[in-house]
C-alpha cells in the first residue's frame, strides 16, 4: 500500500467514523426544553462537541486503520488485483 492510498484509505476511514460518532452524546433544543425562537431547528444539538468527537474519531480510526493495513502488509487476506504480483 503506497502513501497515496493509505492516506486515502484513512481519510475514508475516519469519515465514516466520524459520522458514526457524530450522533452520540447530543442533547437537541426540543429535548432540552429550549425554545429556539423563529428561525431556529428544535433539533439543532445545544452543545455538540466537536473537538472531542473529532479527537475520539482520530484515534479510533487509527486502530481500525491499523488493522486494516495489518491485514493488507500481512497478506492475511490477499487482494490479487492490488499487489500487482
Amino acid at each position: 500500500m503506497g502513501p497515496s492510498t493509505a492516506i486515502a484509505v484513512y481519510l475514508t476511514i475516519w469519515w465514516v467514523v466520524f459520522l458514526g460518532i457524530l450522533p452520540i452524546g447530543v442533547t437537541s433544543h426540543a429535548e432540552a426544553g429550549i425554545d429556539k425562537g423563529d428561525g431556529g431547528d428544535p433539533g439543532a444539538p445545544v452543545d455538540p462537541k466537536l473537538k472531542k468527537k473529532a479527537i475520539t474519531t482520530s484515534w479510533v480510526s487509527a486502530i481500525i486503520f491499523a488493522i486494516v493495513w495489518c491485514v493488507f502488509a500481512f497478506h492475511i487476506i490477499t487482494f490479487p488485483a492490488l499487489h500487482g504480483d
